[in-house]
């Protein structure tokens, strides 16, 4: 996973991307609102997550997930000391996915990431659209309940397929017990 930490705070995001990377999570981080949106309009680097603080130098982070959400699909999740009812709702309204007040445990934060990603649709750095997954020799088919290695078909019950599905959808990274027993 890759995510964008949008957050001036340095040594936050100094702790964060150290944590982050104990659990398979690249962080780059950026100090201001006016570079996330440069770095993400670039295209340049692929990106899972936004984890954006609200009050941020220039551009808030309420602007900066208008910005983000009015031309990127991507989840966003609000980091801020602003934990009133009125900016969580806010910052809801404009489009994050969630919004966690600090301060916070990161292992929640890791969480609460993964819960965002597992909504949202997945892209290609999920292993392609919703309704087809591939990883290398492995072809996944969701609505056809059907699954390939190698060209040849497996026989899986509706179990192993769900977590077939949520294993290829994360290739590459750490999936927890817990999380597999949700599927």
């Amino acid at each position: 996973m890759r995510a964008l930490l949008v957050d001036d705070d340095r040594e936050l995001a100094r702790l964060l991307t150290d944590y982050l990377a104990t659990h398979g999570v690249a962080v780059d981080n950026v100090e201001d609102g006016a570079l996330a949106i440069d770095r993400l309009g670039a295209g340049v680097e692929a990106y899972d997550i936004v984890l954006l603080d609200v009050m941020l130098p220039g551009i808030d982070g309420f602007e900066v997930c208008r910005r983000i959400r009015a031309r990127h699909d991507i989840p966003i999740v609000m980091l801020t000391a602003r934990g009133e009812d009125t900016d969580r709702v806010v910052g809801l309204e404009l489009g994050a996915d969630d919004y966690v007040p600090k301060p916070f445990n990161p292992r929640e934060l890791l969480a609460r990431m993964r819960a965002v990603l597992r909504r949202a649709r997945p892209g290609p750095a999920h292993g392609g659209g919703g309704d087809r997954v591939e990883v290398g020799d492995l072809v996944v088919e969701v609505p056809a309940h059907k699954a390939t290695l190698a060209g040849k078909e497996l026989q899986l019950t509706s179990f192993e397929f769900r977590v077939l599905v949520a294993l290829a959808r994360r290739a590459g990274e750490t999936v927890t017990r817990e999380e597999l027993a949700g599927v």
